[in-house]
């Protein structure tokens, strides 16, 4: 005969603290090897490496703070590592959803993918603004959302524009400006003339006349527009940039599996593994 007990309400207490505790983890697990089934499944479709830069506000789960993520250092390391485990005949699809953030970050992912043999696709099914953008001129390919955006890439010096800074020279008297401004604007000129120089290089690296290159460095680089400016596939289009409009399915479906409210995670994933190519690809 077998008897028994209920459990008394501070057993039900515990009990259900360390339910809660461990369902965030037994989430973000399932999330993570969901995304890595999706990932394998798209690389194996496209026979390329598949890369993914994704950077979503966040939340601390304790304090539950919003945090913004950026392209930074780490993201470089493993993007760069991604690019060097990657045959030289197999094709790179780099999917980017990002805010931008480090131009040195930004421009040494940029680099890497244009020095890779293969061909570059680069997917934007949402936003790819500074510093995405940047790395998205690299591509033989953007693959971008009828509805997704680019922006521009002149750089920003903590809270202020960089070409904003230089207008104060023009908009006030010079003996009513402050030394520091003066600094402020030296370091925007250096830095507003490295981007340009970077995006051109950049573009006729991958084969646009250097004089449209300049032309469009010129536009995105130095302040044009406001920082957030959205640049529609239309207008991507028109200054020249190779856009396409149709992203795969499978990419939306992947984007739906980064939702994590109350975890960090990695802004890179890739399959370490070598791809099954399959079909290779080349530029050209």
């Amino acid at each position: 005969m077998h008897v028994y007990q209920a459990l008394t309400p501070l057993e039900i207490f515990w009990i259900l603290l360390l339910v809660s505790g461990y369902l965030p983890v037994v989430q973000r697990r399932y999330l993570e090897a969901q995304r890595w089934r999706t990932l394998g499944k798209l690389q194996r479709e496209r026979h390329s490496r598949v890369i993914t830069l994704v950077h979503r506000q966040e939340t601390i789960s304790f304090l539950g703070i919003p945090l913004a993520r950026y392209i930074d250092i780490n993201d470089s390391e493993d993007i760069l590592r991604a690019i060097h485990l990657t045959p030289d005949d197999t094709p790179i699809d780099l999917i980017l959803h990002t805010p931008g953030g480090l131009v040195l970050a930004a421009a040494q992912i940029a680099s890497a993918l244009s020095r890779h043999p293969a061909q570059i696709r680069v997917l934007v099914p949402h936003y790819a603004m500074s510093g995405g953008t940047l790395i998205a001129l690299a591509a033989d390919q953007i693959i971008l959302d009828p509805n997704a955006v680019l922006g521009p890439v002149d750089p920003q010096l903590g809270e202020y524009p960089a070409a904003s800074v230089l207008a104060v020279l023009d908009a006030k008297p010079l003996p009513r400006i402050e030394d520091k401004t003066f600094i402020l604007a030296d370091v925007s000129r250096k830095a507003i003339g490295q981007v340009e120089a970077t995006v051109c290089t950049i573009l006729t690296r991958n084969g646009m006349d250097s004089g449209k290159a300049h032309e469009l460095a010129r536009l995105l680089s130095t302040g044009t527009w406001t920082h957030d400016y959205p640049i529609d596939y239309e207008q991507a289009r028109a200054m020249g940039l190779p856009v396409t409009d149709v992203v795969p399915k499978e990419v939306y479906a992947l984007m739906a599996l980064y939702k994590q409210p109350t975890q960090r995670r990695p802004g890179v994933e890739y399959v370490a593994v070598p791809a099954d190519t399959g079909q290779r690809g080349s530029k050209g």
